[in-house]
């Protein structure tokens, strides 16, 4: 771009108003959930509501995501994204490894954190997760917040991770007897300060790994055109380093709050699970279905699921953000590849995270953050998957990334 052209997109940034049409409801959304959640649950899932707000804000004024971070590393050799997931993950683990190393917060039972087995169907489901959100353009997280802010096109993501949620549910007993290591905590296999130091050290290395690739690759990074002072803080765009750092936070928040670390793909499962049952399917027959923590969230309000509330949140907070931002602005008439690359995007994303034990932010971001050698399974075998990913693109008529001078954010 320019320098008459970033000038330009910066002033046309600065004159941006908020869109109270939008905003306004978004608000009375946040305030008649938060009275109904707590009125039909509890008050503590209308805090976890105001919480999932809080990340959907955070997500769509930093434009956090995994799927094109990982897409202009891959085609590009650009890191930016990829070294504020590290950023993310380092501040997170050193929230999350004293907290579960204690148990307990100002008496508040912690959870053990996102720890999960390290097999097979991890490995498997994080590589077709990661062939999914490159086709969609958006991880689990992504779909929510872009849903939220207005995308026509996510929503068919959305419908379909529900559906590959479902069918995953269906198959999960088989995939648990697959090859598997069990369960590995680097936490409670070291100890505290030996975990959290090879942990830092580790992502340190994958940070200084990603500034090598890119004096490799040399490629224009395009100035910073964004709104300044309060504007910038109240509409966005918001730098990534912002969004790591305050995502960090929230899901420490979310841990001490909900007694485990933030997930997303528990909610999209339970949600086809309800709209299967009132379609008149028998889902008591299916094995998945009958475990304790399923079928209590089955029986259950939507409202009563810490996953579902917050999911809800995240949607809200979203749209509140683009009101904020006034980039509300629904596409009505897509591409028929592009609807299907969203379609079968969410289809694989939604399977792949029921067999892997979460998605990039429950198996990946809180698994990590948890000490658990899943969630580093997880993001080597999501990373493969979106080399496949990033290769099928153009055959759905979307960018493979190459051409893509974007700031390494979600599309």
């Amino acid at each position: 771009m320019t320098s008459a052209g970033t000038a330009a997109a910066a002033k046309a940034e600065n004159m941006r108003q908020v869109d109270w049409r939008v905003a306004a409801p978004a608000l009375l959304l946040l305030a008649a959930g938060m009275v109904t959640i707590a009125d039909d649950a509890s008050q503590r899932m209308a805090w976890l509501y105001l919480l999932g707000a809080a990340l959907g804000l955070v997500l769509y004024h930093a434009a956090f995501g995994f799927a094109s971070a990982w897409r202009v590393f891959i085609a590009e050799g650009r890191g930016a994204g990829l070294r504020a997931q590290m950023v993310m993950l380092a501040l997170a683990s050193l929230l999350f490894f004293p907290l579960i190393d204690q148990g307990s917060f100002f008496g508040q039972a912690v959870g053990g954190g996102a720890v999960a087995p390290l097999g097979l169907s991890v490995a498997f489901g994080a590589a077709i997760f990661g062939v999914g959100m490159q086709l969609a353009g958006g991880c689990a997280s992504g779909t929510l917040y872009t849903v939220g802010g207005g995308s026509t096109r996510m929503v068919f993501t959305l419908i379909f991770f529900m559906v590959g949620s479902l069918i995953g549910s269906m198959h999960m007993p088989w995939w648990i007897d697959t090859p598997s290591l069990g369960s590995i905590s680097i936490l409670r296999e070291w100890g505290l300060l030996p975990a959290l130091g090879a942990q830092l050290a580790f992502l340190a290395g994958i940070a200084g790994l990603t500034l090598w690739v890119e004096r490799r690759r040399p490629t224009a990074v395009p100035r910073d055109g964004a709104t300044r002072g309060w504007r910038r803080f109240v509409s966005g765009p918001w730098p990534l380093l912002w969004g790591a750092v305050l995502l960090a936070l929230l899901n420490a928040v979310t841990l001490v709050s909900a007694g485990h670390p933030w997930t997303i793909s528990f909610g999209y499962t339970l949600w086809a699970g309800k709209l299967a049952s009132a379609a008149g399917i028998d889902l008591s027959a299916w094995a998945f279905w009958t475990w304790p923590f399923p079928s209590r969230a089955l029986a259950g309000s939507v409202f009563e699921s810490s996953t579902s509330v917050m999911n809800f949140g995240v949607i809200v907070g979203a749209l509140l953000a683009a009101g904020l931002a006034g980039k509300f602005n629904p596409a009505w008439r897509l591409p028929w590849r592009t609807v299907l690359a969203a379609a079968l995007g969410g289809l694989l994303m939604g399977y792949g995270a029921r067999l892997a034990y979460g998605c990039n932010v429950g198996a990946y971001f809180s698994g990590v953050a948890s000490g658990s050698l899943h969630g580093w399974l997880w993001f080597a075998a999501g990373l493969g998957g979106s080399y496949l990913g990033n290769a099928l693109r153009p055959l759905f008529g979307l960018d493979s990334g190459r051409r893509d001078r974007a700031r390494a954010q979600m599309a």
